[in-house]
């Protein structure tokens, strides 16, 4: 019997995608974004090139394109931040504030006491 429901939940499940499927082409948007897909294939064989070739020529036109194709948004670097214990003298440097001595600092003497020792 598990199976019989399994073959009518699949079977509704596949009517429900067809009629989406139907709804999506007729999509004026998605025709032209597939016929322009369509015509850079064509070129990319016409040329005899492979779509990394494309991705190359299009990252010296535009440098946020990376060869993976995806746009290159790279964070800037966390700067070193250097806290200096008054009571002990230990100096502690980190680019982030998920350091084991600062959390045991923070935890005895309090996170804005803390934040008053970076340098």
């Amino acid at each position: 019997m598990a199976n019989i429901k399994n073959y009518y939940d699949k079977k509704q499940l596949m009517e429900k995608l067809s009629q989406e499927l139907k709804s999506l082409e007729q999509d004026s948007a998605l025709q032209k974004d597939l016929d322009f897909e369509g015509k850079i294939r064509d070129l990319i064989k016409k040329y005899g090139k492979e779509p990394r070739d494309v991705l190359k020529i299009l990252s010296v036109i535009d440098p946020t394109i990376g060869e993976s194709g995806e746009v290159n948004l790279k964070r800037k670097p966390r700067a070193m931040k250097v806290y200096k214990n008054p009571h002990t003298g230990e100096v502690v440097k980190t680019k982030g504030g998920n350091h084991k001595t600062l959390k045991a600092w923070r935890d005895k003497y309090g996170a804005e006491e803390v934040d008053k020792w970076k340098e």
